[in-house]
């Protein structure tokens, strides 16, 4: 059962890949934003995942963050998601990532449930 107060920490060690100049988001060798919101994605993803029907699955729907300072290659970074409101299909999470004890960025996040066959099926 999806409650609120359901977290997750997603981690990872900051690749070449994921720099700002090889995503194209900037041209520094450091952590690029689009890398760390998708950690924290991933994070909120993962909070419910065991909690839902088979069927079912959440897509991301509203991203609002801040990216606090820059990160290196080879550092290892982590994401908290906490759901904290739940209003029908719509869950709403706290982000927080970090770096050590370094905040690297906070923010908001909306995952809708949906039906997988459903979703995949507005594609056609």
């Amino acid at each position: 059962m999806i409650e609120t107060g359901n977290r997750y920490k997603s981690k990872a060690i900051v690749t070449e890949a994921m720099t700002a100049k090889a995503v194209g988001s900037g041209d520094l060798p450091v952590l690029a934003s689009p890398a760390m919101i998708a950690l924290m994605e991933n994070a909120a993803m993962l909070a419910v995942a065991a909690h839902l029907k088979e069927n079912e699955t959440t897509v991301g729907g509203f991203m609002e963050c801040s990216h606090l300072k820059p990160t290196a290659v080879g550092e290892e970074i982590e994401a908290l998601a906490i759901l904290r409101k739940i209003d029908g299909a719509a869950l709403h999470f706290d982000i927080e990532a970090s770096a050590g004890e370094k905040k690297i960025g906070t923010g908001h996040h909306v995952r809708y449930v949906v039906d997988r066959e459903r979703f995949m099926a507005k594609l056609k």
